[in-house]
């Protein structure tokens, strides 16, 4: 049986990740990387779907556990009649085969341990070919290859591999998973001790480089380093979630692939890492981006793999039941061939915001930006599918609107800051009428407020956004009705829900209810932040901190009515959101320029002159120019101005080196 998702954890090698469960159950995991196929698939389903256990022998689950400091190194540790024991968990940075590390130990007493191992490959359908050779178990099937070493005696069972044992006080029992090809001998194992110290070590020297200094920084922390676990090292993608079709309302069936890359998180996510003083990992970020998108602009996708595919076809694994029966489990992700303007509004803001940073502005990746707009001066005026991704008819979506005018917008403010050259006086008229027409036919006068699409009535979380990107200010009469109609409409149980679901299928094509969107909350308390409505802002602030679980994480979304985290685990954007409302709470304004942090994280990424099509064309930059008066004539300026906080990189010239090679040599 499938634990509460508020009982799992996860450990990860920058190419996929673990989710370990309080029973010492690793229930999910993907290899090589997070998108490929679940060898462990028993979240969706159950012990024949594949599981790696290692606890005291019974029904046992850890009565504490934590993280090793700053780390991603997991410590469980499991209280029983007859003693105390630590299981230690890791998956070393990965330098050639992906790793699961565990350890063993005697805390007190004597305990009999068991473990259970049982592979299940293709997300729990192929039961593999398994050996035994020089002390090493191996497992095969197809292209995939797993190898088993630990000192302990292991036997099989009902098609899985069982050790029992016992550890006393001061002893400890190391085992070690490797992924291997199948075509390709066995690796050799790790030692366990030495792959957990250095795995630790790596971590914290890591998150030795945050610069945050603003309050409710173990959150921060905590959440940034999540983000660092979902980052595809390779390519520097960051996947929305480690996991597939966990559902936003138990036993429904709004269960989605999120191990991809959304567009929509990409400014949000660049600022979050920004503010963290993670340049390196913001650029990478960034660069993903621009090599994702390049190509015909009509062509754009909402998401991509994490190495930038586009083709994400959506299919249904009709062996695995589902967490909780909620079904279907869902592989790929048909959204991904929607149409949605907001992508745009990110793009362009992304890119806008990397180059305030200090980062210089590379003119084939203006040329890009200029197709872009190029594109969206008339893509415009099309319904689309949403921010959310709908699965019912396109609409004039108020918040695609809003976030083709931050298109726009950038895309001005680039050619004003930048030097560079661009149709600025078309770009200005497209971006007021934009702007006009939102206005008018975005905003309901009978409902006193902005609602979901144009002609409707209905309330949208992300209408929360208009002062957040600066359409209008927060103080703006009709703003500050959106924000307190979306508090009376869309609060249910303390929390945000993106719109009203109906049973009907007619606002999103789906049927059934779904918990409260975390991101949408977290937006909550930016606008009330905003308006200086601090304490209620603070109050929610708080309210979300508490849905963590005891490890920091936190899923998609929370149903109040269950009382459980539901959605995604761990959702990328809860804690994208989460670490950029902390700062804003604290004071901060938007990361602050670092040129010499910029110039060294260049440095280390090398940056390739290589590439497909006009993106790599030429190695030509143009630094940034920093203007003082504004160009937008009468529209609005926005609440959040980048200004100099306290949590500026300013003055860390180090080069932001991901940490030392500290591996064991095999």
């Amino acid at each position: 049986m499938t634990l509460p998702i508020e009982d799992y954890g996860i450990i990860g090698d920058l190419h996929t990740a673990a989710v370990v469960g309080r029973d010492g159950s690793i229930d999910w995991l993907c290899l090589p990387r997070f998108d490929s196929a679940a060898c462990f698939s028993k979240l969706l389903g159950t012990d024949e779907h594949g599981f790696w256990k290692l606890a005291p022998k019974g029904d046992h689950r850890a009565i504490h556990r934590r993280y090793k400091g700053d780390s991603l190194v997991l410590e469980s540790e499991f209280v029983t009649e007859q003693g105390t024991v630590r299981v230690t968990d890791c998956m070393p940075i990965r330098e050639r085969h992906p790793e699961v590390v565990r350890l063993v130990e005697g805390v007190r007493g004597k305990v009999e341990m068991e473990m259970r191992l049982t592979i299940r490959f293709g997300y729990g359908e192929i039961v593999p070919w398994v050996r035994s050779l020089n002390g090493t178990l191996s497992a095969i099937a197809g292209p995939d290859g797993l190898s088993l070493w630990t000192p302990v005696h292991t036997v099989g069972e009902d098609m899985s591999t069982v050790a029992r044992f016992t550890v006393s006080e001061g002893q400890t029992v190391p085992f070690s998973l490797t992924w291997f090809p199948a075509s390709d001998e066995p690796p050799r194992p790790v030692d366990a001790v030495y792959a957990i110290e250095d795995t630790e070590n790596w971590w914290q020297q890591w998150v030795a480089q945050c610069t945050y200094d603003g309050d409710h920084k173990e959150a921060v922390v905590r959440s940034l380093i999540t983000l660092k676990a979902l980052t595809y090292e390779p390519t520097g993608g960051i996947v929305a979630a480690a996991t597939t079709s966990l559902p936003e309302t138990l036993g429904g069936g709004r269960n989605w692939d999120y191990r991809f890359c959304w567009l929509r998180d990409a400014t949000l996510t660049l600022e979050s890492l920004m503010r963290g003083g993670f340049y390196d990992e913001a650029m990478a970020w960034r660069d993903w981006l621009l090599r994702a998108i390049a190509g015909d602009p009509s062509q754009m996708q909402i998401m991509y793999g994490a190495a930038g595919e586009r083709r994400l076809e959506e299919w249904e694994v009709d062996w695995l039941p589902g967490y909780e029966g909620s079904a279907p489990v869902r592989i790929g992700n048909a959204a991904a061939g929607q149409f949605q303007i907001d992508v745009y509004g990110e793009v362009m803001s992304a890119l806008y915001e990397s180059s305030r940073s200090g980062e210089a502005m590379e003119l084939p990746a203006w040329e890009l930006q200029v197709e872009l707009m190029n594109y969206l001066c008339e893509g415009w005026r099309q319904p689309d599918d949403g921010i959310w991704e709908v699965r019912g008819p396109r609409r004039h979506f108020t918040h695609s609107k809003v976030m083709a005018w931050v298109a726009i917008d950038r895309a001005i403010k680039t050619i004003e800051e930048c030097g560079v050259d661009g149709p600025i006086d078309l770009w200005k008229e497209t971006r007021q009428a934009i702007h006009d027409q939102v206005c008018d036919q975005g905003f309901n006068v009978a409902k006193g407020s902005f609602t979901q699409y144009y002609g409707s009535d209905q309330l949208d979380a992300s209408l929360l956004m208009i002062p957040i990107v600066g359409f209008l200010p927060a103080h703006d009469p009709r703003v500050r009705a959106t924000i307190e109609a979306v508090e009376r409409e869309l609060v249910d149980g303390g929390f945000v829900l993106r719109y009203r679901t109906a049973d009907t299928g007619d606002v999103d094509g789906l049927t059934g209810r779904e918990g409260a969107f975390l991101a949408c909350s977290f937006w909550l308390v930016d606008c009330l932040t905003m308006l200086g409505r601090t304490e209620d802002a603070h109050a929610m602030f708080e309210r979300l901190l508490s849905l963590r679980n005891d490890l920091g994480l936190l899923s998609e979304e929370y149903d109040a009515v269950a009382g459980r985290l539901v959605g995604n685990f761990p959702q990328a954007f809860s804690h994208v959101s989460l670490v950029n409302s902390a700062a804003k709470l604290s004071g901060h304004g938007k990361p602050a320029a670092a040129p010499e942090a910029m110039a060294a994280s260049r440095r280390v990424r090398g940056r390739s002159t290589s590439g497909t099509g006009a993106l790599h064309r030429t190695g030509r930059t143009v630094p940034h120019r920093t203007t003082e008066h504004d160009h937008r004539g009468n529209l609005a300026e926005p609440d959040m101005e980048m200004t100099a906080g306290s949590n500026t990189a300013a003055g860390n010239t180090a080069a932001k080196d991901a940490g030392p090679d500290l591996r064991p040599r095999r």
